[in-house]
């Protein structure tokens, strides 16, 4: 939010409070700061990449800002693939600079590669399986509707039972809102827009397109569209306000416009904002309080735990092992599809050797077992011998009300 607000603060109140207040309330964005996923993070590298890129509403002229901009892109792009599409529109609009795209372009390769080099070079094949072949196949994934994605994208993901009209409404809301501010402002000041607005609006719509294309989407991935559709959104409305200004003067409005439009984006703001707050309070958690203190009795802090679901033992704090062999896989949906590729649990993952050799030790290695209900079945890599290696070995220990199940090897005692 404050790389946000200070890419536009040379744009004035509007344009810094639109930016900020949509990158606080909007729905991905909040949801996904509890969360351990990718996109907060390469949306964050992304802003600031932005920052040092772009003095004001061009490129910078510093060669350094240009290449450290261009490296923190490029790390942004060994977070998550996503970067790639910022860094596209970013080294399009260079172009007709040659020497700044080179600097750009060569930030991003050195950002990207360095960290990125050492784990292709151990393991090439390992590498393109885990990081591009598994992520664009993934069997039998069923296709995710439009209807959910653009309400997710359109920041209605906090409201149960919405209609497709409203959703297709708040949809074109947001694109005209876009269109008619970008062409207005266009047209009062009889200039183009200026590469930072370009930089949003185009991104935005990369992102929007990008995000319509693969059968899978889940609601963390609008979290890396909010700070460029704040862009798309804050900037040309900011503009068309700046250059209204003379004529809203000489009606005696002059000033007055700029507090409307302020408090009239601080009323929308406020209007997610409680939408969001709404929404929060009845969340539950997955595991109750209760299911945590239980497994924290039974399993002994530094015990080994195969779990399906990190986040059950990072919440009981018994995430780490000094047990001797215990094994570092912390997400076997995500192995499934890496040595598969591309396959779960529910689709023959296990019959890959590789799959079975790595789910068979963590088995063999460990102490207790704890598996998120029938959620286990997708992501361990289950096979009629795991199978029976796992109920000749261990036996329950207990089980919470949503199936949650921990398991002990025979022969230990829980405490």
């Amino acid at each position: 939010m404050v790389l946000g607000g200070l890419l536009v603060r040379h744009r004035g109140l509007l344009a810094v409070i639109v930016t900020c207040g949509l990158l606080a309330v909007y729905p991905a964005s909040v949801t996904t700061t509890y969360t351990i996923f990718l996109e907060p993070w390469v949306a964050l590298f992304c802003l600031a990449a932005a920052v040092m890129v772009f003095h004001g509403d061009r490129l910078a002229d510093s060669r350094r800002r240009l290449v450290w901009g261009g490296v923190t892109f490029g790390f942004a792009g060994a977070i998550e693939s996503w970067a790639i599409m910022p860094v596209l529109v970013v080294v399009l609009l260079a172009l007709p600079k040659p020497k700044k795209a080179a600097l750009l372009a060569g930030g991003v390769a050195a950002g990207f590669l360095i960290p990125v080099l050492p784990f292709a070079a151990l393991a090439p094949q390992r590498f393109y399986q885990g990081v591009f072949s598994a992520q664009l196949v993934r069997y039998h994934q069923v296709r995710v509707s439009v209807w959910t994605r653009l309400q997710d994208m359109a920041g209605l993901g906090v409201l149960h039972h919405v209609s497709h009209a409203t959703i297709a409404l708040a949809a074109l809301a947001l694109v005209g809102f876009v269109a008619v501010t970008l062409a207005a402002a266009s047209l009062v000041t009889r200039r183009p827009p200026p590469t930072l607005e370009w930089f949003g609006v185009l991104t935005a719509a990369l992102v929007v397109a990008v995000f319509m294309w693969p059968p899978g989407f889940f609601f963390h991935f609008p979290a890396f569209l909010a700070p460029f559709l704040a862009l798309a959104l804050a900037l040309p409305a900011s503009r068309l306000l700046t250059a209204s200004q003379p004529s809203a003067a000489r009606l005696g409005i002059g000033e007055a416009t700029r507090w409307i439009a302020a408090g009239l984006a601080v009323l929308v703001t406020a209007v997610f904002a409680v939408l969001q707050a709404r929404s929060e309070t009845t969340l539950t958690p997955r595991v109750p309080p209760a299911a945590i203190a239980a497994a924290r009795r039974v399993i002994p802090p530094g015990a080994c735990v195969l779990t399906d679901q990190s986040s059950f033992t990072i919440a009981a704090n018994r995430f780490t092992s000094t047990v001797p062999g215990c094994s570092l896989m912390i997400d076997p949906l995500g192995t499934d599809y890496a040595l598969s590729p591309g396959r779960d649990g529910l689709h023959n993952a296990g019959a890959v050797p590789a799959v079975a050799a790595i789910m068979r030790y963590a088995f063999g290695h460990a102490q207790y077992v704890w598996l998120a209900g029938t959620y286990n079945l997708r992501r361990i890599g289950w096979t009629p011998a795991l199978r029976a290696y796992f109920d000749s070995n261990f036996v329950k220990v207990r089980q919470d009300s949503k199936g949650d199940t921990i398991y002990i090897r025979n022969g230990l005692h829980p405490r």
